[in-house]
């Protein structure tokens, strides 16, 4: 790659392509090509044939998705596995056919077992059954995977995968349906402390910048009241309690999303596909939290003084999500980011 090359981003306007467009202009890349979703329908071929055509990149990132946290995961199955995978499909099809330098196709550690060994690493893909709950994901992630190995097998393409694990940072979804574990319990401790003190000047703003249901600071206390209950957010007089899913045991990993496109970078420029397989690599600090501590670094964080309910009647997911990292690690890419300092830069952007 050379500061002119032409790059093309899907999914620039997300968290994860947002953060990997900056982590290129910071090293000085100049030439993108990006579109909305508005503008590309990545699920329509024929828009897509057209684009790759007209623009002709030479390098693709491919960080378009449908995703969302375990809610959104299971009750949405069948658009996960189709939309995932009509926009790899099309995207890596019209790379070949176009003839893209490179590629990089971004996954998730939800690819893996649900009862794979810890931590785990690339090698353990297609060894066991899936967690129900992102099956559908899941498979749709390992399909790109293969089919990016499948092209560089048959048509030589550089075309390489990164699995990262659970991501957080700047541009992250907060709706509270759809949302992964790490903002919903920000969100859900910011808006329970507003209701601790009181304050619904604020709580009417946050409503405002981001709705819930349709629910924004304008409507009435009582509107508001019911639908906070709904995803678990209770004020009773000063009596304020968050319920959160599960037993709060599983453990999770978390890599701060401006750690995840430096990791992304860096591949694009000192790793092609080889010969050997798996060809992807995973992206994690390798270490992790149970749910319960991670709710905890949150409350000190956001300072919020109300109780926390667990509903142990809902499923915790996948028991834990390590990934071993020493692939990445032994090209010479490590973290720089903790947990602690990630989580403070994000409570205070969205405050």
């Amino acid at each position: 790659m050379n500061k002119n090359s032409k790059i093309y981003i899907a999914g620039h306007l997300g968290m994860v392509g947002s953060a990997i467009k900056r982590n290129l202009e910071g090293k000085g890349f100049t030439n993108f090509v990006t579109r909305s979703f508005n503008e590309l329908n990545l699920l329509n071929e024929q828009d897509v044939a057209h684009f790759f055509k007209t623009e002709k990149p030479e390098y693709v990132v491919l960080a378009a998705a449908k995703v969302g946290g375990i809610v959104a995961n299971n009750t949405y199955r069948g658009q996960f596995i189709y939309e995932n995978l009509m926009i790899q499909n099309h995207v890596i099809h019209q790379s070949y056919l176009n003839g893209v330098k490179k590629l990089l196709f971004l996954g998730s550690s939800c690819i893996y077992p649900r009862d794979a060994v810890q931590p785990m690493s690339e090698d353990a893909l297609l060894t066991g059954t899936l967690e129900s709950t992102n099956e559908p994901y899941a498979i749709a992630k390992i399909a790109g995977i293969k089919m990016c190995e499948a092209y560089h097998a048959q048509y030589g393409c550089n075309f390489i995968s990164i699995m990262p694990t659970n991501l957080y940072g700047q541009n992250d979804n907060y709706d509270l349906e759809k949302s992964h574990v790490l903002p919903a319990l920000i969100r859900k401790m910011v808006i329970g402390k507003y209701l601790l003190s009181n304050d619904w000047n604020a709580l009417r703003t946050d409503l405002n910048k981001r709705p819930i249901e349709g629910v924004d600071g304008t409507f009435a206390d009582d509107v508001i009241i019911k639908v906070l209950n709904k995803y678990g957010i209770s004020a009773i007089n000063n009596d304020v309690s968050i319920t959160l899913w599960g037993t709060g045991s599983p453990m999770r990993e978390f890599l701060h999303v401006d750690d995840m496109a430096d990791s992304s970078v860096y591949l694009l420029m000192n790793y092609d596909a080889p010969d050997t397989l798996p060809s992807h690599v995973n992206a994690g600090c390798g270490l992790d939290v149970t749910i319960k501590e991670l709710s905890e670094i949150v409350r000190k964080t956001v300072n919020y003084e109300g109780k926390i309910i667990w509903d142990t009647e809902k499923p915790d997911g996948t028991p834990r999500k390590l990934l071993d990292v020493s692939k990445l690690n032994n090209l010479g890419w490590k973290p720089s980011i903790t947990l602690e300092e990630g989580i403070k830069r994000v409570v205070a952007a969205y405050l």
